[in-house]
């Protein structure tokens, strides 16, 4: 009797070890989230409220870089919160929820290396740069991201067949990695981020080139140019932060393939350091280094405002 006591506590308390790392890792998911939000917010506010800064196109791609990590880091979240609490959801929510996030991941390295295109005009052809980058264009230039893309992903669902076979209703455990299902998908999926940070990585390295070299070419406003390099220099570093979540899916894989017992710890921390962490300190870091910005910024948070005396 003792012994069957002893196998029952044994074989009920793995349940509850498990409840108590899930519950752990949301209350750290959570948490981060929330700082993240209220850094976002506190640079969306300080844009919207300076105008010299909605009036300028650079400051615009900045600002949508912010939403579009929002976004994504949003249904990320949203999508590894319901995986973990094991909730199914219609497949036609969870088909949008990646959609979202998909659409949403492309979009930022795109942004990078228009923001790179943007100082290369300042500095390289700097008569034509109000008249190219105009505000106005810029709006454009930011919907051509969103429609190019969605086109990995329509391509994604294009090779998962009809979907007049499958019930859009039915209840589906939703994960990311469970719609590359068959080989084609992986292969596009590869395929198709491979190319975009492969294109935006060359764009970003020419622009750094040609603005290396006109510095050298250069000698009045020097400081403009080297500022503008540095700027670049930190949109190579913003594409690397956006690579190592490139790198999540290949890593998750080879994680989930091996068979050990801490697997899934294992697994929530590589969604951690490799989707999580990049995406938070890529806008911050560029926000926190840009002096104008963060003059501005400084002057929102309640423990520098109640210290600045009205003029």
């Amino acid at each position: 009797m003792d012994n069957l006591t002893f196998l029952h506590e044994n074989a009920t308390q793995p349940d509850f070890t498990l409840t108590a790392v899930t519950v752990f890792k949301i209350c750290v998911i959570i948490p981060f989230f929330c700082i993240f939000m209220y850094s976002i917010i506190l640079m969306l506010y300080t844009f919207y409220s300076q105008r010299q800064l909605w009036q300028s196109g650079r400051y615009v791609l900045f600002a949508h870089m912010l939403v579009s990590d929002t976004i994504h880091l949003l249904s990320s979240i949203v999508l590894f919160l319901l995986f973990k609490a094991n909730v199914q959801i219609p497949f036609v929510y969870c088909q949008l929820l990646i959609f979202i996030s998909s659409v949403s991941y492309m979009v930022t390295p795109i942004n990078l290396a228009t923001m790179s295109l943007e100082r290369y005009i300042a500095i390289c052809n700097p008569l034509r740069h109000a008249e190219i980058c105009r505000v106005e264009r810029g709006w454009i230039v930011i919907l051509m991201f969103w429609i190019v893309s969605c086109v990995p992903f329509i391509a994604h669902i294009s090779l998962e067949g009809p979907l007049a076979d499958k019930d859009i209703y039915s209840g589906t455990l939703c994960r990311k990695q469970s719609a590359n299902s068959s080989p084609s998908q992986k292969l596009a999926n590869v395929v198709s981020s491979g190319l975009c940070f492969a294109v935006v990585a060359t764009i970003v390295l020419y622009t750094y080139v040609r603005i290396l070299l006109e510095t050298r070419k250069v000698r009045a406003d020097k400081a403009s140019a080297r500022k503008a390099l540095k700027t670049v220099l930190l949109h190579g570093i913003q594409l690397g932060l956006c690579m190592l979540s490139f790198t999540y899916p290949v890593t998750e894989d080879i994680i989930q393939r091996q068979d050990i017992w801490f697997k899934d710890h294992i697994g929530f921390l590589n969604y951690f350091s490799f989707m999580l962490m990049p995406r938070f300190l890529s806008p911050l870091i560029y926000g926190v280094r840009d002096e104008t910005f963060k003059k501005h910024m400084k002057r929102n948070l309640p423990c520098y405002s109640s210290k600045i005396t009205p003029e």
